[in-house]
């Protein structure tokens, strides 16, 4: 379905059953690049607005949902939704089921029944698309069926049975997602430090004002997806908690990381090295890597380069840069977390038998391209 059909006909939907008479969320304005959205809480009356932009390049982009209000039950949904992964078809509408379902339970609130038409719209909407084999033209009862459970077939003439069937499964569907999706983002939350966490959150309304000033392109959408999903992990890492490295972001930018390597293989001569280095300020000895992204990231690697201390061997060139194969277009993959990125390259400046050189001067290095190996 091309990109103007599917919003059209989700936009149709979700206004249809969020109308304005509607008590709990109604959609104030809609159109193909931005949803005006308001919730009211049912504390005090107070509502809150919330707002999508919807990209060129949507459903491979994925829309930036976001809220000004302070509240912070809303702020843990916006959170939450934003990290969460939907099917690339109707994820509209599935973002707004969310949205509604979560933020009913946060407050207390018992979600809005016009939410499980939602399901019912989508499932129809599926079938009416044209197939792909057979040109225009509804779906047949093969088809409409392999998208309910397998185990609930009934009699292909069964056209009753088929519709109880369909809102069966779209209650437990939603029963079952809804308590995934909590469940999930409840383990992730707590699995990250409270000044991680703070990070995330300042990084999130980062990206949502550049949303709203329209300075991201669909690549820098899907890097910076990306990038948040990678940054959370390592903040969930055993190896960030036990102190073998730190992460830091550049001036806030979720394209420049500097990593701090604290712990490298305790036989190796870099080791020593490590702990014969002083830091002025009583900061833990460190090795730190620079890592550069740019928005075609996963699908090219970032720029790799030891910011210092100034190093000799292990690969490391004169002016810092890495020199691994897995750095080379040909040697990368996009399915490659940093965190794997990070032990290889540890083990590449143990493997390398690199050392600190010891007064040297320290130097600003600027780099604008992976070197060749």
């Amino acid at each position: 379905m091309a990109r103007s059909s599917l919003i059209k006909s989700e936009l149709e939907q979700i206004n249809k059953v969020f109308a304005v008479y509607n008590k709990t969320f109604v959609v104030k304005s809609s159109s193909p690049d931005e949803i005006c959205c308001i919730f009211k809480d049912g504390h005090g009356g107070h509502q809150h607005t919330i707002n999508c932009t919807i990209s060129e390049s949507y459903p491979e982009a994925k829309p930036m949902w976001y809220s000004e209000s302070e509240d912070k039950y809303v702020a843990e949904v916006m959170e939450n939704l934003s990290e969460m992964d939907f099917d690339s078809k109707f994820q509209l509408i599935d973002m707004v089921k969310y949205l509604v379902v979560n933020l009913c339970n946060k407050f207390g609130m018992e979600p809005p029944t016009q939410v499980k038409e939602l399901d019912n719209m989508k499932i129809k909407a599926i079938f009416d698309q044209p197939h792909a084999a057979g040109g225009e033209g509804s779906l047949g009862n093969h088809h409409k069926k392999k998208y309910l459970h397998p185990h609930q077939i009934d009699d292909d003439d069964d056209d009753d049975d088929d519709e109880d069937d369909i809102n069966d499964v779209s209650d437990a569907v939603l029963e079952e997602i809804v308590q995934a999706e909590t469940e999930k983002a409840r383990k992730e939350e707590s699995e990250i430090s409270q000044q991680n966490q703070q990070v995330l959150a300042k990084i999130k309304h980062i990206q949502r004002q550049k949303h709203l000033k329209g300075t991201v392109s669909a690549g820098s959408v899907q890097a910076s997806d990306r990038l948040m999903k990678e940054l959370k992990a390592i903040y969930r890492s055993d190896s960030l908690k036990k102190g073998c490295y730190s992460v830091e972001l550049v001036n806030d930018s979720l394209y420049d990381w500097h990593v701090s390597i604290m712990k490298v293989d305790p036989d190796s001569p870099l080791h020593e090295d490590l702990k014969k280095l002083q830091t002025s300020d009583g900061v833990q000895p460190s090795i730190i890597i620079g890592l550069s992204f740019h928005d075609n990231f996963p699908f090219d690697p970032p720029f790799v380069r030891v910011v210092s201390p100034v190093m000799n061997g292990g690969f490391v060139l004169s002016g810092g840069a890495i020199c691994m194969e897995l750095l080379t277009k040909q040697g990368w993959s996009s399915a490659y977390s940093i965190e794997s990125l990070i032990v290889q390259i540890v083990a590449t400046l143990v493997k390398g038998k690199a050392r600190v050189k010891f007064g040297a001067p320290k130097v600003k290095r600027h780099f604008v391209a992976q070197p060749v190996c």
